[in-house]
């Protein structure tokens, strides 16, 4: 089982699915803007993914000022062992810490920064590719232990531009960024427009549970809104996909739908026994489906019935 779930994770890539009006689904990573402030010659706006663990500051924004650790670079590792504190000064802006992707759990790198008084983080790619979200571990006892206690934001940023902000680092350079999660929230009109980012798969571990929980107990007050008409909601579907050369693996096939574009980990970690991942995926869509046809009608709080079993 320790085999197939390293395969898991090795084999799938991350995405998230969002209900695309009227009728099609498309995929995105959420989210926000990081503005360089100074110096000049890499001042301006660049793209970062929001990280799928911590408390993003949806709303609103952050300006602080970016380090890059001269020691344990990846942040695999507590940063007290090599006596490092980002915790900033009074009267001095929050400090960002730059950390490179490899060789640990995103989350992991988080926390250590966090221990160390980082109040956000960035996480340079270490290859070229477009911007993915970071996920938290597979459900592990040494994961559950920081997890759920991981209070700062994170961003995943491309490699080219984190080799730009570490070249004026090392020249000296103060590297002054601006967070703005304001565009990851939908624009309001005369209803508060929120979002869920979930999966039909309750099998997942610490996430999962927390999930099940709140739909649990959010489920009256939401369909109240929905009836009166104060609210506009839309959820939001977790996947993965297989990388191409591997579609025709055993664990690409029963984890994913339509050769590979469609995933998900295999709610038992047991490709021999129970659900498959694909089934998970089906699920999600006929979750949608539901979503669709309850907005189409005009009873959008029917999906909340759907998926809490009712």
């Amino acid at each position: 089982m320790g085999l197939q779930r390293s395969l898991v994770t090795f084999l799938l890539g991350f995405l998230l699915v969002n209900l695309y009006p009227p009728a099609m689904a498309r995929f995105v990573v959420e989210k926000n803007s990081l503005t360089v402030a100074s110096p000049d010659s890499i001042r301006g706006t660049h793209d970062s993914a929001i990280g799928n663990f911590g408390i993003p500051q949806y709303g609103g924004s952050m300006a602080g000022t970016v380090a890059y650790p001269k020691e344990n670079r990846k942040g695999c590792r507590g940063f007290d062992e090599s006596g490092i504190s980002f915790k900033s000064k009074p009267g001095a802006l929050p400090t960002l810490v730059l950390v490179d992707r490899g060789d640990c759990f995103f989350a992991l790198k988080v926390w250590n920064a966090q221990k160390a008084g980082a109040s956000a983080v960035l996480v340079a790619d270490h290859i070229e590719e477009a911007l993915i979200t970071m996920d938290t571990p597979e459900e592990d006892i040494s994961s559950a232990k920081y997890i759920e206690n991981i209070t700062i934001p994170s961003a995943l940023i491309e490699k080219s531009f984190g080799e730009k902000i570490k070249k004026e680092i090392s020249a000296g350079e103060m590297v002054n960024v601006n967070l703005d999660w304001r565009e990851a929230v939908p624009h309001p009109d005369d209803r508060v427009e929120y979002e869920l980012w979930t999966n039909s798969n309750d099998e997942c571990g610490i996430k999962c549970d927390m999930l099940m929980e709140f739909v649990k107990d959010f489920k009256g007050a939401a369909q109240i809104l929905e009836k009166g008409g104060y609210t506009q909601f839309t959820p939001h579907y977790i996947t993965w996909y297989c990388p191409q050369a591997f579609t025709i693996s055993k664990q690409c096939k029963s984890q994913c739908i339509n050769r590979g574009r469609y995933c998900a980990p295999d709610p038992e970690q047991d490709f021999s026994t129970g659900y498959e991942g694909k089934d998970v995926v089906l699920e999600n869509l006929r979750q949608l489906c539901v979503f669709r046809v309850a907005n189409e009608t005009k009873r959008p709080w029917v999906w909340w019935d759907y998926i809490s079993g009712a």
